[in-house]
């Protein structure tokens, strides 16, 4: 069984916290990524499975077996690394066997979990092949064989794509999910790379400064983010975010107003600053947002700039008091919202347009904690509220 459990695990060095009070109960042959920016502690909390390293605080259980302070080697685990480390003057079938051999099993289980393992990972006819005469991908394959013949309860993977060019990558993906249905093992999986959290995974824990942000499927993690940043960090390109102040009829930003009842949220109170949050493909231009529902009130938008992508243009519009921002200037995030819009749409820079927001796919945020207050708005038939500039009339 291989089952993972890390209660209250944090990893201090001197005055530096790694990981912070980390929480993680991982099913058996469920496969879990730990995704994360750089430095956030996703890959110590890795090695602190894996025995690499010892936790300062916690608790760490497999297959319902305390292994905290054990080595790796008693663990029943096996590793992965982004550095593929393969022995350059050993062939294919000495490289995956080498571990098996270096534990004195004999010759015929070595064989025949070594022949087991290059079936699995597609490297049949290549065992006798050097490392120097493999591709990149050929050789990751090498690295996961040696692991596979471990037969272990939990396979560790750190970032073992990371340094393949992106076409591999992607077939890298299909071959880690294929691999995952063939053995049904516990995978542990670290990236920064959302596409792989997000295509790969049974649940995602999102991780940042150390702490769990959120520990949740791929598309709760996207649909339902639990903070602002799991809305910034999840999606690419990510949430458009927008501080506001609550007023009696929504929520007024610098530029516009968003109507829905403030009091249908417990704690949500009138000149409360909340920020909110749509992602791209939930903005439209007026007239393609017939398939919305419940619309916000159009908004008075300029195009700015354009991202052909092939299947979908992202356009970045500017509203308001907005302005084109130059290489060494950083975006307003009052003033810009991300759009996605289909690759045929007659659409260009520099343009007045009118957008409205699907109101059902809005998000609310507590602008000081950071914690989601609602996913969706219900449908109001309030007034809209004064516009910025009409509010500033009135003093």
């Amino acid at each position: 069984m291989g089952e993972v459990n890390l209660e209250h695990v944090s990893k201090r060095y001197e005055d530096v916290t790694a990981v912070d009070d980390m929480n993680l109960d991982i099913k058996d042959g469920e496969f879990v990524t730990l995704v994360g920016p750089s430095g956030c502690g996703k890959s110590t909390t890795l090695e602190t499975i894996a025995g690499l390293t010892i936790p300062t605080d916690g608790t760490i259980s497999i297959a319902d077996r305390e292994v905290t302070t054990l080595p790796p080697k008693d663990r029943g685990i096996a590793m992965v690394f982004q550095n593929i480390a393969l022995f350059p003057h050993m062939d294919v079938y000495d490289n995956i066997s080498f571990g098996l051999r270096l534990r004195n099993y004999d010759k015929d289980e070595v064989d025949r979990r070594v022949e087991r393992a290059a079936e699995i990972v597609q490297l049949e006819g290549m065992l006798d092949r050097m490392p120097d005469e493999m591709s990149g991908g050929q050789r990751q394959r090498v690295a996961i064989a040696r692991a596979i013949v471990r037969e272990p309860d939990v396979f560790l993977m750190d970032e073992p794509l990371a340094n393949l060019d992106a076409k591999l990558r992607v077939h890298m993906r299909t071959e880690l999910q294929r691999l995952h249905k063939e053995l049904d093992a516990t995978i542990i999986y670290v990236t920064h790379d959302q596409a792989e959290a997000m295509t790969m995974s049974d649940r995602v824990a999102v991780i940042n400064q150390g702490e769990l942000q959120q520990f949740a499927p791929p598309l709760d993690c996207y649909n339902e983010p639990r903070n602002l940043f799991v809305a910034g960090f999840i999606g690419s390109p990510s949430m458009n975010l927008v501080e506001g102040v609550v007023d009696s009829n929504g929520l007024q930003t610098p530029d516009y107003h968003i109507e829905f009842d403030a009091g249908q949220f417990d704690g949500v109170s009138v000149d409360d600053r909340i920020t909110m949050g749509v992602r791209p493909e939930d903005v439209y231009l007026v007239e393609d947002a017939e398939s919305v529902a419940h619309p916000t009130s159009q908004i008075d938008a300029r195009t700015d700039v354009l991202e052909p992508m092939g299947d979908e243009i992202f356009v970045y519009i500017l509203t308001g008091e907005g302005e084109t921002v130059g290489m060494d200037a950083e975006a307003d995030d009052a003033h810009q919202l991300l759009m996605s819009v289909d690759p045929d749409k007659d659409i260009d820079t520099d343009k007045d347009v009118q957008i409205v927001l699907d109101r059902e796919r809005i998000h609310l945020f507590d602008t000081d904690t950071g914690n989601a207050i609602a996913h969706g708005l219900e449908f109001t038939s309030v007034e809209p509220g004064p516009t910025s500039t009409e509010a500033e009339g009135d003093d």
